[in-house]
């Protein structure tokens, strides 16, 4: 028998690193409709541009008979690669190897290419597939989960972390998403929950799936964990690198500029009418951004959830922004606990990586009653207080309609250092709106008038007429201009170049206490 030279050795290993669980393994992870890890980086990732590291990796453990399974890579692929020429390090956990079951080794694969990417500077992704912390090893594994998780926590805020769920996530292995920027799912094909339906079973009695209780409905439309929701694998990846390509690689960089064939100076004259008379009557806030921001641009993101606001990321005359805009169509555009948590979180990222607010703003306040109340909208609504006070890029804001009351002032007003603050004609800017109002300053002159129908009519016009209008905000400097919706495009982008080399100083500290 011809002994194989050191070559043939090494090509034949890098044959078998391929093959991972198996052809078996392989074709059950595809009759469950499901990439495998190298698939689905195939998928990601520029053609050709992967770069394998521990390829030869292989776990320690000899308890359980497992020094007699030995599979290299260790059920993880980890490496460097390119999504439309730029940098970013990824792993991809392999379910057909002991089904993409943390150990100790395999989180020393993916803690590895967490420290190169903080070192080089550029985003980390992370395509999770994994029955979780691998228990022939014990506290080793559960070990290997917990520096994964203060690396997610160092990177936070450094390089954008974004992390795909492409199978199931449970127990302990849920919290490095939790603590990623982004979070994408897939329909009927992921999940994440810290507890499997056998164990809410026997403490609390309720009968429930893995898809009813963590699957990427319940998480973008219920619990708000999860951002992004694809019908396939496919569709997943070709969104996570649609939204990669609005971020910068790192907190000391700009999102890439993309050079744009619409107009800087485009004047949509639909802007004009586009707001109703009638203060009472919704309409869909998507149709002023965009018609604002470079066609095609804006990318949503979490949807489905707390849909009173919306959040997001586009392109104004080729630079990156991120949109934070009340949405009359729902809820009246009320400010509610679910939507101040959203917007927090989106204000804070696109802060961390010097990425523009945009802020589109027709709030009648915060949404009352004692669910609110009581389940914190005092905490959770100085969240996004706290987000945009804190906040040191640019901040725009356009009120298209109604900016009542506190929350006018949560909303990237003047007084929490907005830079450019604009109106609309049809904006009105005050303590609440005019039938309110009048109900409060002349409830005795109602109850004595000989009509009090028509005397409360007269002085709500009245009210309207002198405080449900631009013009007192524009007057005391807390509207930069009153515009011509048409206008907004031009405006903003005159701005935001303008903006381009602003600085703040802040006061020294460790870091603030956001009211979490």
């Amino acid at each position: 028998m011809t002994q194989e030279t050191p070559l043939e050795r090494l090509r034949r290993m890098r044959e078998l690193t391929l093959q991972g669980g198996g052809p078996e393994r392989i074709a059950a992870q595809h009759k469950k409709g499901k990439l495998t890890a190298r698939e689905r980086l195939d998928l990601l990732l520029d053609e050709g541009s992967f770069v394998e590291l521990d390829r030869f990796v292989t776990h320690r453990c000899t308890d359980f008979g497992m020094q007699d399974q030995q599979i290299l890579g260790d059920g993880v692929v980890t490496g460097h690669g390119l999504i439309e020429g730029r940098p970013v390090y990824v792993y991809a956990q392999d379910f057909t190897v002991f089904g993409g079951s943390l150990s100790e080794t395999h989180a020393e694969k993916i803690c590895k290419v967490m420290d190169m990417a903080l070192k080089v500077g550029v985003p980390v992704i992370g395509l999770n597939d994994s029955g979780g912390a691998r228990i022939q090893e014990g506290v080793s594994s559960l070990g290997g989960y917990a520096e994964i998780f203060w690396r997610n926590t160092q990177a936070s805020g450094v390089v954008p972390q974004l992390s795909a769920i492409m199978g199931p996530c449970a127990g302990g292995a849920v919290y490095s998403p939790a603590i990623t920027d982004f979070i994408f799912m897939v329909d009927q094909t992921s999940y994440m929950h810290i507890t499997g339906p056998d164990v809410v079973k026997s403490v609390t009695h309720e009968v429930v799936t893995s898809e009813e209780l963590g699957g990427s409905e319940v998480h973008t439309t219920k619990s708000g964990s999860a951002h992004f929701r694809s019908t396939d694998g496919k569709n997943c990846l070709a969104l996570l690198r649609k939204v990669f390509g609005y971020l910068p690689l790192n907190n000391a960089e700009d999102a890439p500029f993309v050079a744009t064939d619409d107009p800087h100076d485009r004047q949509d004259r639909e802007l004009d009418t586009l707001v109703p008379e009638d203060p009472s009557k919704p309409y869909d806030m998507h149709q002023v951004i965009s018609r604002v921001v470079d066609r095609g641009s804006f990318t949503e993101v979490h949807a489905d959830y707390a849909r009173n606001i919306l959040v997001g990321f586009a392109r104004l005359g080729g630079r990156v922004v991120g949109i934070v805009a009340n949405q009359p169509a729902c809820l009246a555009g009320c400010l509610d606990i679910d939507a101040s948590v959203k917007g927090a979180r989106f204000i804070r990222f696109c802060d961390a990586f010097n990425i523009p607010l945009v802020t589109f703003e027709d709030v009648p306040g915060f949404l009352p009653g004692t669910v609110q109340e009581w389940n914190g909208i005092i905490r959770h609504g100085a969240k996004l207080l706290y987000a945009y006070c804190e906040a040191t890029v640019p901040k725009l804001t356009v009120i298209t309609r109604k900016a009542y009351g506190g929350a006018y002032d949560v909303m990237s007003s003047k007084h929490i250092r907005g830079d450019v603050n604009l109106g609309w004609p049809s904006a009105t800017v005050a303590v609440m709106g005019a039938a309110g109002a009048t109900k409060i300053l002349y409830r005795r002159e109602i109850d004595k008038a000989k009509d009090p129908a028509a005397f409360e009519r007269e002085k709500t016009l009245e009210y309207e007429a002198t405080f449900n209008n631009p013009y007192k905000a524009a007057a005391r400097g807390f509207l930069d201009d009153v515009i011509e919706p048409h206008l907004t495009r031009p405006y903003l982008i005159r701005s935001l170049e303008l903006l381009k080399t602003k600085h703040e100083n802040r006061p020294l500290r460790k870091h603030g206490n956001i009211p979490l």
